[in-house]
């Protein structure tokens, strides 16, 4: 194993790590839920909704920002001891929007009778799900393995190129600059091709009309350091867009301006008014395998991808310069 400080795994492997405690708690709570008794029940409700969620931003001083997204709102009726009880609960499993929306209404549609699963001790808290997704720890496990090698092989080739470079260039003292120049291109080429395969999918993708809508204007103030004051107070505004795919409705955003003033924000939007015009009428390209997701401009991706080439590129460029020149 490469000698480099504990911290660096740590911080490489953390991700990792929170998802296989998640799954591990999310085991042990289906576990308790196979004891739990069962009970007829009924769909009451069953449509498309949107809702605001908050997403972590570390350049708001709230730490977070709202975005809009699809969720299946599925409501259904049962009775326990006499009391009649509502949840809108389907699965064990946290719905974080924008997945499987379709498919949820499609199951549970109103009227729908159901087998509802419930706590005993708070028949409050109630689901139609009760199991883990089919084959989900043994896909953790070929990640785990996946990331481990790309980790641990990761560190050792870059330390094994190092040690190269030691003996191989003119100044071995910008050896780990070298290896530093690039790694970095290379991880940034990598994500230009995935960049350019979405792309490349989405022009395929159905076509559908959408319709452009703007939000009220929204303040917030940016972060800063710790002690200090309170940031600059920002403006801004978002725009999205709704459209119809399989008779579900869906909203989706676009692009977000903000400035440090409501003229300067307004401005900035108007500067997006000849292509997004609030009540507009534009083409929607939907991902059919979720159409949750979906775009206005499908080469969007691919030209960001000659982008990232390019910044790639640069780095190694640099990377030949300092091993070939000296610095």
């Amino acid at each position: 194993m490469p000698d480099l400080p504990w911290f660096v795994y740590v911080m490489l492997l953390a991700p990792l790590g929170l998802i296989l405690i998640a799954a591990a708690v999310k085991t042990w709570q289906v576990r308790e839920a196979r004891g739990w008794p069962q009970a007829p029940g009924k769909v009451v409700t069953s449509f498309a909704e949107v809702r605001e969620v908050r997403v972590s931003d570390d350049q708001r001083a709230e730490g977070y920002r709202l975005e809009s997204r699809n969720f299946a709102n599925v409501t259904y009726e049962y009775s326990v001891g006499g009391r009649k009880l509502r949840s809108d609960r389907i699965s064990i499993g946290e719905d974080i929007g924008n997945f499987e929306v379709a498919e949820k209404l499609a199951k549970y549609p109103a009227g729908a009778v159901v087998t509802v699963y419930y706590d005993p001790r708070h028949p409050d808290r109630a689901v139609l799900e009760r199991d883990l997704p089919k084959g989900l720890w043994g896909c953790l496990g070929i990640g785990t393995v996946i990331v481990l090698a790309i980790v641990f092989g990761s560190a050792f080739g870059l330390s094994q190129s190092y040690q190269y470079l030691i003996h191989h260039i003119a100044r071995p003292d910008l050896s780990g600059l070298v290896v530093g120049f690039a790694a970095f291109g290379f991880v940034v080429a990598l994500i230009g091709f995935a960049a350019h395969r979405r792309a490349s999918l989405a022009t395929r993708w159905p076509v559908v009309p959408g319709t452009i809508k703007l939000s009220e204007m929204e303040s917030y103030h940016e972060a800063t350091e710790p002690g200090e004051g309170p940031g600059v107070e920002m403006f801004g505004r978002r725009v999205s867009y709704t459209y119809l795919f399989q008779n579900v409705s869906y909203t989706n955003e676009c692009a977000r301006v903000a400035a440090g003033s409501r003229e300067a924000s307004e401005k900035m939007l108007q500067r997006l008014a000849s292509r997004y015009q609030d009540g507009a009428t534009v083409e929607v390209r939907v991902n059919p395998d979720n159409p949750a997701e979906a775009t206005l401009d499908a080469r969007g991706d691919g030209r960001f991808a000659w982008v990232l080439w390019g910044i790639a590129a640069i780095f190694a460029g640099l990377a030949v310069f300092v091993a070939t020149r000296g610095g």
